[in-house]
């Protein structure tokens, strides 16, 4: 990520991986990136709402407020949703399309295929503050990004293709290509436009990190309480294409799914609205007169093998161990038919799409041959897996499927805190299983497959794999086809290398499920469900 390959860096103790979507939920930050208020209020005490026009509106986040709401470096489900209210990019997305549409910029440029784009900033786009938004702003944050020094979730975005921003005037900025790369369009609403008078001072990105949030969006943060609850109010001052329709919102964060459930329904619903809801309680809620509504994408459990621990290093039992699970009794059982069996790295609506060369039906009788052939008997296997509610209830099948091969199988399911921090210790380990979702970033493939693979990503070094012959020259690959021209060879070009990572199985996905979002159609419209974690209320309004 250091060059042309735009992989995640090794950031400081996990802190783009902590409460997010990416991951399910939480990996550990260190404990001085944490509160940033007196302390936690109740998730109970949301107020009375008030009425009208100017009631509140009260959302529930089933993700961790607490993680790092610096938008360069997050991957917080709770932050990075926020931080879309807060916040403007020179362009920012659909939630659901992820068509890029002007935010600070003036408009969209007519020519993707161009090696620079010159964007124009708002006329009287002003910052939370009341100070004017300005060319210096823009640079400020595309120049750390880019900082050969600094390592940020965003540089993995960006410094693949995108060789320089200049500064044209005080209003006008130019970004300049290394070559013609037309999906860097719709990730500049991941490069969020902060203001450098607040956060250039000393100390001012790790205000960010802890929760302090001035941007140039319709809301404005009001309240930050972590592991409790966020407040946003309408920004007075905004003049951008999307005008606040809340007068105030209050989203509270909690994680666990019962309380989750019990804050939105009922005569004492104190929510209005509500995402990562559990497959099991959808009935009751629509019952109750609820929408429940769910986004198919990305989300997905995967298995992660450490290939220096023998016998793993063999792609033939990791292969085998796929063969082996009952996918389809998964979806059945524990995701309540909300989800399909992986046919490939990406998901199948992904424009990208191919089914892979390698596609892991159930086999148990192909499994078994497999173990065979490697030499491999009386195996044990110790898997480590995040305590996430769906991940848990799917751990079952993997168990069942494996002993079924005479795998002997042990389930180990931690806090995804105590998980990440023994992979950032480099303690061994046999097998994870987690979940991931980088449609939190995009769908592009190209954003996807260097999310999760490259030479210095941290991913990579969890499994032990970088260093292998084919990850080379898989890595390699991976930056022909970004830096392809042509966009029908470089789909294909994604699709073949794809087949790599689906015959390899050093991280691939078992499972492929919806999350769900509810809200209370008597009270909210214009909400759409997204297929990953978090809201986005830029299109919503009282109903």
């Amino acid at each position: 990520m250091r060059d042309v390959t735009p992989d995640v860096p090794a950031l400081r103790r996990r802190s783009f991986l902590k409460h997010t979507g990416a991951l399910g939920a939480a990996a550990a930050v260190s404990a001085s990136l944490s509160a940033c208020s007196s302390g936690p209020e109740s998730t109970n005490d949301t107020g009375d709402g008030g009425s009208g026009p100017d009631r509140t509106l009260t959302a529930v986040i089933g993700y961790g407020n607490d993680g790092s709401w610096d938008p360069t470096q997050t991957a917080s489900a709770f932050c990075m949703a926020a931080n879309h209210h807060i916040y403007e990019g020179l362009l920012d997305t659909d939630p659901i399309s992820r068509e890029p549409y002007a935010a600070l910029a003036t408009e969209v440029p007519k020519d993707p295929d161009g090696t620079s784009w010159t964007f124009t900033l708002r006329e009287g786009a002003t910052f939370h503050d009341g100070r004017p938004v300005t060319a210096d702003d823009v640079l400020f944050v595309f120049d750390r990004i880019l900082d050969p020094d600094t390592q940020t979730l965003a540089k993995g975005f960006f410094a693949g293709w995108l060789k320089e921003v200049r500064k044209l005037d005080a209003r006008r900025v130019e970004l300049v290509l290394k070559f013609p790369f037309p999906d860097g369009l719709a990730r500049l609403t991941l490069a969020k436009i902060m203001p450098r008078h607040v956060f250039g001072r000393p100390g001012g990105w790790d205000e960010a990190i802890k929760g302090k949030a001035i941007g140039s969006g319709p809301y404005r943060q009001t309240a930050h309480h972590p592991k409790s609850n966020t407040a946003f109010e309408a920004f007075g001052g905004y003049n951008g294409p999307r005008a606040p329709a809340f007068r105030r919102m209050n989203w509270l964060t909690i994680v666990d799914a019962a309380s989750r459930v019990a804050k939105i329904s009922g005569s004492g619903a104190g929510a209005q609205i509500a995402d990562n809801i559990p497959y099991a309680n959808i009935g009751r809620l629509e019952a109750g007169g609820l929408t429940v509504a769910g986004g198919a994408g990305m989300n997905n459990l995967f298995l992660m093998f450490n290939t220096r621990h023998k016998p793993f290093d063999d792609v033939r039992v990791r292969q085998a161990l796929h063969y082996a699970v009952d996918t389809g009794k998964m979806v059945e059982v524990a995701l309540k038919g909300h989800g399909r069996p992986s046919t490939s790295f990406l998901d199948e609506a992904n424009p990208s799409y191919r089914r892979a060369r390698t596609v892991y039906d159930h086999d148990p009788d192909r499994a078994k041959a497999l173990l065979r052939e490697a030499g491999v008997k009386d195996l044990s296997i110790d898997i480590l897996a995040v305590n996430v509610s769906w991940i848990v209830d799917c751990l079952p099948t993997i168990k069942s499927s494996w002993d079924a091969i005479g795998v002997r199988t042990t389930l180990s399911p931690q806090e995804t805190t105590a998980v990440f921090t023994k992979l950032d210790q480099k303690r061994d380990y046999q097998v994870v299983a987690a979940a991931s979702n980088p449609n939190q970033f995009g769908v592009d493939a190209d954003l996807i497959m260097h999310y999760n693979y490259g030479p210095r990503n941290l991913w990579m070094q969890y499994t032990r794999w970088a260093s292998d012959p084919v990850a080379r020259r898989l890595f390699k690959d991976m930056d022909r086809a970004t830096r392809e021209p042509d966009p029908a060879r470089k789909k294909t070009m994604i699709q073949d290398y794809i087949d790599v990572v689906a015959e390899q199985a050093v991280l691939y996905p078992v499972v492929h499920n919806e999350l769900m979002t509810a809200w209370d159609p008597k009270r909210l419209s214009g909400i759409r469900a997204q297929p990953y974690p978090g809201i986005n209320l830029l299109w919503a309004k009282w109903a």
